[in-house]
């Protein structure tokens, strides 16, 4: 995506200030930080070597980030934008938020509710019972169980 040689980089002075901000601000994470670096030194004329050898980074990083902004700012890309990791590639997420709400929903509920022959949930229990109520179509027990660890959902304490 980013090729060829160093870009001429220009901030305009609103984001010069920006990056400043992001750079000076305490709760910015330090990749973003960094990389507010390379532009504003990119913008004062510094190679890729030079901000490089400056940040104690690669060359590649400088070069980078450097044409990432330029890229981003021409598609007109928000400054903090900008400094953030590309999306990644891969499978998106199978299970809508409302899907996932009613798991916890049910889990939180007494087996009996719904007419389960059992004290407490167990992930099986819950697919099943998930799958039977038209929620999903299919859900393994194993992925129930990690998405009431995410949750910190603990059906087999619940006092229902």
């Amino acid at each position: 995506m980013f090729t060829g040689s160093a870009k001429a980089l220009h901030l305009e002075e609103l984001e010069q200030e920006e990056l400043e901000q992001i750079i000076n601000r305490h709760s910015t994470p330090q990749q973003i930080a960094q990389r507010a670096k390379i532009v504003v030194l990119a913008s004062q004329g510094y190679s890729q070597a030079m901000i490089a050898r400056e940040l104690d980074i690669s060359r590649k990083s400088a070069r980078l980030w450097r044409d990432r902004w330029v890229w981003g700012r021409e598609k007109d890309i928000g400054v903090l934008d900008c400094l953030k990791d590309a999306e990644r590639s891969g499978t998106p997420p199978t299970f809508e938020l409302e899907q996932i709400m009613h798991l916890f929903a049910i889990a939180c509920e007494s087996p009996e509710e719904s007419g389960r022959p059992i004290s407490q949930w167990t992930s099986r229990e819950l697919a099943d019972e998930m799958i039977q109520r038209g929620i999903v179509t299919t859900i393994s027990p194993r992925h129930v169980g990690r998405l009431l660890a995410e949750a910190d959902i603990k059906p087999h304490q619940s006092g229902y």
